[in-house]
């Protein structure tokens, strides 16, 4: 069987990594790579790097992002994205296309593998993030999907609710976590020195990413994130990852480096890759911002996370998650809060670890991924 993925940020590679080693390494398969948008533009780190790195096939480089920091650019992006993967998946054509999650990159990719008759699978599906525009493509993604793998149990309902027939739809679990929970990490001094920064004291890892359906400007919201970092008592060793291509998302990046110009101890990365950033997820005092991995990661290692604003709204949540307005005095409390607290042995809601056995043993046993183009909509009983 041949099987294409598509990836196009460093968030969503984290995502698929796992999953696309063993399909690598699995005997009569073949793996190929559709690399786009972020990962290929060095504004975000060139994050290809990584992919190169790993020794994973890449198949296509497919440049689709916009200059323009806007949402009318991020159109643009996305109307280039669905060129680019059509003519890419006509050239190599897989029996199966992997997507994950909720990126606009992902959304061109399943117009383009809809409209070529290609049998997708979708993971990630019928999570909830409410605030951000992203929620609308999960679902887009999902209806134009024929495959579902789910990392946890009320997706598992909302994908069937959507119509999607119950027998299609999996309940296996995160596969990023087999990725982390597996692996080997770096000590704190390797860290250190691999960052070529002092990791003395209480680390705090930030990530804020623009918050799409906000009426407040991200900036504004990214000021605040970080006034009521650099309030913390003691004093924390702060390192972010920047933000990824989103509308606003340069000018954030813009606006940490006007940070890190007056907190000269802070070190901010376009990215860290899966063993560094899991390395020093395992030995953070607590994450703050509003990235998925808070969620969907940190509860693991028994790191409790800041979550900030309503860009997860909806998610499943692990109780070391703390939920707070997107207001410096409120950050700082939930920060004391969090390093306070003691959070090992946090049930993770996103799995165990042994996600990408579970899926694989479903795509063994697929047969013709053709015979799923054929969708029948799952009608269910609505209440009075």
């Amino acid at each position: 069987m041949r099987i294409g993925m598509v990836t196009g940020t460093r968030a969503d590679y984290g995502l698929l990594r796992p999953l696309a080693q063993a399909i690598r390494d699995e005997p009569g398969w073949e793996l190929g790579l559709f690399v786009t948008a972020a990962h290929l533009d060095p504004a975000f780190g060139s994050t290809v790097r990584q992919i190169e790195s790993d020794g994973l096939p890449i198949v296509a480089r497919i440049e689709s992002l916009d200059a323009d920091d806007t949402g009318l650019g991020t159109a643009r992006a996305v109307a280039r994205g669905v060129t680019g993967v059509a003519t890419s998946l006509v050239a190599w054509r897989p029996d199966l296309l992997v997507l994950v999650g909720d990126r606009f990159e992902q959304l061109a990719a399943a117009e383009a593998g809809l409209f070529l008759g290609i049998p997708m699978a979708h993971l990630y599906g019928g999570d909830l993030t409410e605030g951000a525009f992203d929620d609308a493509i999960r679902h887009a993604v999902t209806k134009m999907a024929h495959l579902h793998f789910v990392s946890n149990e009320p997706a598992r309902r909302r994908v069937i609710q959507m119509g999607e027939q119950p027998g299609r739809v999996h309940l296996v679990g995160s596969p990023a976590l087999d990725g982390m929970l597996g692996a080997d990490r770096l000590d704190r001094d390797t860290l250190a020195a691999e960052l070529e920064m002092p990791l003395a004291g209480p680390i705090a890892l930030v990530t804020f990413h623009p918050a799409t359906l906000d009426e407040d400007p991200a900036i504004d919201q990214l000021d605040e994130v970080l006034e009521g970092v650099a309030a913390a008592d003691p004093p924390l060793t702060v390192v972010i990852t920047r933000s990824n291509a989103d509308p606003q998302g340069r000018a954030l990046n813009a606006r940490i480096d006007e940070w890190l110009t007056r907190q000269p101890s802070w070190r901010a990365f376009d990215a860290l890759g899966p063993l560094r950033y899991h390395s020093l997820l395992e030995n953070a005092a607590v994450v703050v911002g509003n990235s998925s991995s808070g969620l969907y990661e940190a509860p693991s290692f028994g790191v409790p996370a800041v979550n900030v604003g309503d860009r997860q709204r909806g998610r499943v949540r692990a109780a070391s998650v703390i939920d707070v307005p997107a207001r410096r005095d409120m950050v700082a409390s939930a920060i004391a809060k969090a390093m306070a607290g003691d959070y090992r042995g946090t049930a993770n809601p996103y799995g165990d670890g042994r996600t990408v056995p579970r899926i694989m043993a479903i795509l063994r046993e697929l047969g013709d991924p053709r015979a799923l183009l054929r969708k029948h909509f799952h009608d269910m009983a609505v209440g009075g």
